[in-house]
């Protein structure tokens, strides 16, 4: 489906969706723990984001920001080989975090979310 992020598959929760009283501003793509994460399009990384504050959460707390195609992005819940430089579509960008040693149970996923906040749906 997506040949780009192989061990990946779009999940339901929807941009705009309401979780626990606050607006999720991205996508969640199902992703197992550990898995190998791919650039989806040639991009240029642009430093590292963290997530959380709560230090309980340390164990995902890591991310990526990225431009490519026209786009800047945030990939959340995965820790990137590098920081900067570029990448060509299908070089892996990084690991999916260990999702079920935080948050046991739940669908281990990344999260998209576009710098400027909108859909990203559109784009995956």
């Amino acid at each position: 489906m997506y040949p780009w992020m192989p061990e990946a598959a779009v999940n339901s929760w929807t941009f705009a969706a309401f979780r626990g009283g606050r607006l999720h501003q991205g996508l969640d793509i199902i992703c197992n723990d550990g898995s190998t994460v791919y650039a989806p399009f040639d991009v240029t990384l642009h430093g590292k984001v963290t997530v959380y504050t709560d230090p309980n959460k340390a164990a995902i707390n890591n991310g990526i920001n990225l431009n490519g195609a026209g786009l800047c992005f945030k990939l959340f819940y995965v820790r990137p080989d590098k920081t900067s430089g570029s990448l060509k579509k299908g070089e892996k960008i990084g690991t999916m975090l260990p999702m079920q040693t935080v948050y046991p149970g739940i669908t281990s996923h990344i999260h998209v979310q576009m710098c400027n906040k909108s859909d990203p749906t559109g784009y995956f």
